[in-house]
């Protein structure tokens, strides 16, 4: 069985492919921001040539994607319109009414997707509990197709009030739609994402449309070139949270897939702290781009219910809320081709990125501003010979010139000066956002080991951890490329919701397993959709909260007969989920139910692959030295250099060091200490708290 992954970024589409009984191969490619799927397919002729494997032999491909994400962050999704309930034209407008930061007089928030004229009412209204106030009234409902019609409107949303609790009015809306405008999409809130709260129901549903022709459109023309060079297999696409679905679900509801590649990131660094011993992970996944953080608890990666797109200063409320579940992350401008500039006084790094065209100075295709990644050149970091595997050559000249010209002379620093100023500003950009994720989210950061990867990941995250008192790094195998590994291990899942807000109670039984019936019926259909064979696995959650709270936190059910105990198994499990989020349980307050979920995963034998490396018993390094930059010795200093692939399992490598990969950087600082264990990993002890 062949597997191959890939994982456009940015900056760089990461490859891997995996086979039975032979060592995985990996490939960085530079991305194509025009057309995605050009590098994807440059790649994947590439890969399969040097491996002897023709398209035929790939029994799966799996994909991560920024396409959707890139499309909401940049505002370049298509035109797209949403009709509402009459009097909630405003819905995206309003948002929550919160401010983000109360004493802020210039506060800015995100513009909506789809702009006021682009919003149409229709006259209907529904109840909470799902009874029809007002039906709907053809000659709105028709009207309101015109004004989408003269829109000139690529795509449609449809969000009613309360269509959570009957679907009726919006599954009209759509039938009509397809009469008149067959070839327009229509995304519906009761389909896209059932649940309360209609501003974040809105925005999850404007926002699939917003991006549902850009990515339908990439997945047919990804999969007509792939079949074009004989693959006939499956192809799946991660989604947000962790599993897999087909194009044809990508495509349908695209928003599922907004963070699948540092979804993926997560994956693999659950199962790399398994490898390494290391049950508490705070995951940092630094590319060309961004640097993405994530976290992984008691070896189970965290999931939020709902997340935001493009926060402004990470502040909660300041983004785009998706009222869909995601793997836990948080992700900042801060990538090895973020900007750096001298402003009144001060450096700034990102979140302007210089991407893969033109990008940093040093790649010499263009670029005329200084980045992250001429700093890490210019430090001494980066070996200008064997960047990406030595297929790009570096300008250490070019790198200089820039941080001189615009970090140095404004400041009156020395090149040198400049360059650290640069790495040590991305550095606090990163470590505030490290301590979001870790601190600020009830996790003590000395009892959890950082895992690193990405190109430029393993460059900073031994400085990043003994910052927030991580005592260890674990950079695996592979970093550079580990989005892509993470892929390899994901599995097909189907997750569906509801929201049905109830007391947990005896009297409620019966309506418990109607809900559950019917949210196994709609998995089912998506299964269908899925084209996997297999008995899937269920998995039952939900999402409660004491009465008179206004939020809600998610507990796990055990998946048998819902019996007449349903409702005290239901209590006790959120119980016990409250007492780990909040040292302390109220057994005799009354429980609410919130949002129901159900969760169906197939198992698949890509266990059986191999996907990591073993060091080898006998090393065959050969070390050598180069001048790299430190404060702590005041200025360059020797610093030995390792081919990581050849170090021996055990070897203990003091810094300054820097461990050199064909797909990243490790850069060990003076006074820690790294080894290799036998998986293949380097784990760095930073002396934190010492």
């Amino acid at each position: 069985m062949w597997r191959m992954a890939f994982d456009i970024g940015g900056t760089f589409t990461d490859f891997v492919l995996a086979g039975p009984d032979t060592p995985p191969r990996f490939l960085k490619v530079a991305s194509s921001a025009d057309d995605p799927a050009r590098a994807v397919v440059a790649g994947f002729e590439r890969l399969l040539a040097e491996a002897g494997v023709t398209a035929a032999e790939l029994d799966t491909v799996l994909h991560a994607t920024t396409v959707a994400t890139n499309a909401i962050i940049e505002r370049k999704g298509c035109s797209t319109a949403l009709l509402t309930t009459d009097g909630f034209r405003d819905v995206l407008i309003i948002g929550r009414q919160k401010r983000y930061e109360t004493h802020d007089l210039h506060m800015t928030k995100p513009p909506p997707l789809v702009p006021r004229r682009r919003t149409f009412e229709v006259v209907e209204r529904m109840s909470p509990q799902g009874e029809v106030e007002v039906a709907i009234d053809p000659a709105s409902l028709d009207a309101a197709i015109d004004a989408v019609a003269e829109s000139g409107a690529e795509s449609v949303a449809v969000s009613f009030l309360h269509a959570y609790a009957n679907p009726a009015h919006e599954e009209a809306v759509a039938a009509r739609l397809r009469e008149r405008a067959p070839a327009l999409p229509v995304s519906l809130s009761s389909q896209i994402s059932p649940k309360f709260r209609e501003y974040e129901r809105t925005s999850t549903t404007v926002a699939n449309a917003y991006v549902r022709p850009i990515v339908g459109r990439y997945v047919e023309r990804l999969g007509s070139a792939l079949a074009e060079r004989g693959f006939a297999n499956d192809m799946f696409i991660m989604q947000s949270a962790g599993g897999l679905v087909s194009p044809a679900i990508a495509a349908e509801e695209p928003v599922r897939i907004v963070e699948s590649g540092p979804a993926a990131g997560v994956l693999m660094s659950a199962m790399v702290g398994t490898d390494a011993g290391e049950p508490h992970i705070v995951t940092f996944d630094m590319g060309g781009t961004t640097a993405k953080l994530g976290a992984v608890d008691a070896g189970e990666p965290a999931v939020a219910s709902t997340f935001e797109i493009d926060p402004i200063r990470y502040r909660p409320g300041s983004g785009l809320p998706i009222n869909i579940p995601a793997v836990e992350l948080l992700e900042i401008g801060a990538g090895g081709g973020s900007i750096a500039r001298a402003e009144l006084g001060v450096i700034h790094v990102g979140p302007e990125s210089a991407g893969a065209e033109p990008g940093p100075m040093c790649y010499r295709r263009g670029g005329d501003r200084p980045t992250i990644t001429d700093a890490n050149l210019a430090l001494g970091y980066l070996n200008p010979d064997y960047f990406n595997a030595g297929e790009m050559r570096l300008d250490r000249e070019a790198a200089v010139a820039g941080l001189a010209r615009d970090i140095g002379r404004p400041l009156d620093l020395d090149v040198e000066e400049a360059a650290w100023g640069v790495h040590a500003a991305a550095n606090a950009n990163m470590e505030r956002a490290m301590r979001i994720v870790s601190v600020e989210r009830g996790r003590d950061p000395r009892n959890y080991a950082i895992v690193a990867f990405g190109g430029a990941g393993p460059v900073h995250a031994a400085r990043l951890a003994k910052a927030i008192g991580a005592p260890r790094v674990v950079v695996p195998f592979g970093a550079g490329v580990g989005s892509a590994i993470g892929l390899l291990r994901a599995v097909p899942k189907i997750e569906v919701s509801v929201t049905r807000v109830m007391e947990v109670e005896a009297g409620n039984v019966d309506a418990m397993r109607a809900i559950y019936g019917d949210l196994e019926r709609r998995a089912v259909a998506d299964l269908d959709r899925l084209g996997v064979a297999g008995e899937p696995v269920w998995t039952r959650s939900g999402y409660l909260r004491y009465r008179g709270q206004g939020y809600e936190i998610r507990a796990e059910f055990p998946f048998a007969a819902i019996g007449d105990d349903f409702a005290n198994v239901v209590a006790e499990s959120f119980h016990r989920a409250y007492a780990r989020s909040y040292g302390y349980r109220d057994d005799n307050a009354a429980i609410e139910a919130v949002d129901w979920h159900l969760t169906a995963t197939l198992p698949v034998n890509s266990a059986e692959l191999d996907l990591g490396w073993r060091a080898p018993a006998q090393g065959s390094n050969t070390p050598s030295e180069r001048q790299a930059w430190f404060p702590e010795t005041e200025g360059f200093a020797a610093a030995v250099v390792h081919d990581r692939r050849g170090l021996a399992a055990g070897i203990a490598i003091a810094g300054p060091a820097i461990l050199e990969d064909p797909e990243s950087t490790v850069v060990v600082p003076p006074g820690m200490t790294a080894r290799v264990n036998t998986r293949g990993h380097v784990v760095i002890d930073t002396g934190a708290g010492e």
